[in-house]
């Protein structure tokens, strides 16, 4: 029963069950929790890491269903490191992680936690074939895994859920739909021969790109008016305009470059909104 697609052995077995972990899309949902545990204030350390665990599982699902469908179903990729049983072993072990994480948040907090945790493994699992095809959900489904991120980070320390990590997850799903967009138009060309419908396929690329700044632009001015509110402590002004600083960049560059500059203007936002959350030094200044 093999498991990799290049060998036989512990060696390339382990290369290939680790060859799903993307860490340029894996760190934002696990973040996401983090982010969400700091805003409760308190944080158990128990509950925090069973949450980050049950978002690393999840998120691994979503990369080895992803793959298996691209190479195995649809022919898509032109490699894969696993083969279809080592794909489907790869999901029984991140679904049954995942499963043992919400059993503990059942126990450990309440059944509403598991409630907000579960639909993370749902758009995961779902994302191909099903969510794929369209352009919103296509669009939509990693920025709603990251909100409910921080949702779900946040109500496993605090037993509830208040303006503040809504305000944040809804920023989080605009701004991180927008890069999904400019991230999409990257394969335009052969998601259209394959009539996948992305939004740039829907639309074409030139409307995509006003669409994805455009919603960017919207979540940046709603951290302004949170901010305004006292909703958000001022110093998360900072971050909005770190990246609208990388954003105004990334305008002028090409759908890879500019999807590798927003994601990683992503992590900075977050950077600087964690340090406002915890430190607001803005804030005690006014």
């Amino acid at each position: 029963m093999a498991i990799a697609r290049d060998g036989t052995g512990v060696g390339p077995t382990a290369r290939a069950v680790w060859s799903q972990v993307h860490p340029v899309f894996m760190t934002p949902p696990l973040a996401a929790s983090l982010f969400g545990a700091i805003l409760a204030g308190n944080v158990d350390p128990v509950l925090a890491a069973v949450h980050v665990v049950a978002m690393f599982a999840a998120v691994y699902t979503a990369h080895v269903k992803d793959g298996y469908v691209d190479f195995h179903i649809r022919g898509e990729d032109d490699d894969h490191p696993l083969t279809e049983t080592g794909c489907r072993l790869a999901l029984a072990l991140s679904t049954a992680t995942f499963a043992l994480c919400c059993l503990a948040l059942g126990v450990l907090v309440d059944r509403i936690a598991v409630a907000v945790t579960l639909p993370t493994w749902l758009i995961a699992y779902h994302h191909a074939p099903q969510l794929d095809t369209n352009p919103l959900t296509a669009t939509t489904g990693y920025p709603l895994g990251i909100a409910l991120s921080v949702l779900g980070g946040f109500y496993v320390q605090a037993g509830t859920i208040t303006a503040v990590p809504l305000g944040f997850a809804l920023v989080f799903l605009t701004l991180l739909s927008g890069i999904k967009v400019i991230d999409d138009a990257q394969d335009y060309a052969y998601d259209r021969s394959i009539e996948k419908r992305t939004v740039a396929v829907a639309f074409g690329p030139d409307r995509a790109y006003d669409i994805a700044y455009g919603l960017m632009t919207v979540a940046l001015v709603a951290v302004v008016a949170f901010a305004a509110a006292r909703i958000f402590p001022l110093t998360a002004l900072v971050a909005a305009l770190a990246f609208a600083a990388v954003a105004g960049i990334a305008r002028r560059a090409d759908p890879e470059l500019a999807t590798m500059l927003l994601i990683r203007g992503s992590y900075v936002f977050l950077a600087v909104l964690v340090a406002a959350v915890r430190f607001d030094p803005i804030g005690r200044l006014v």
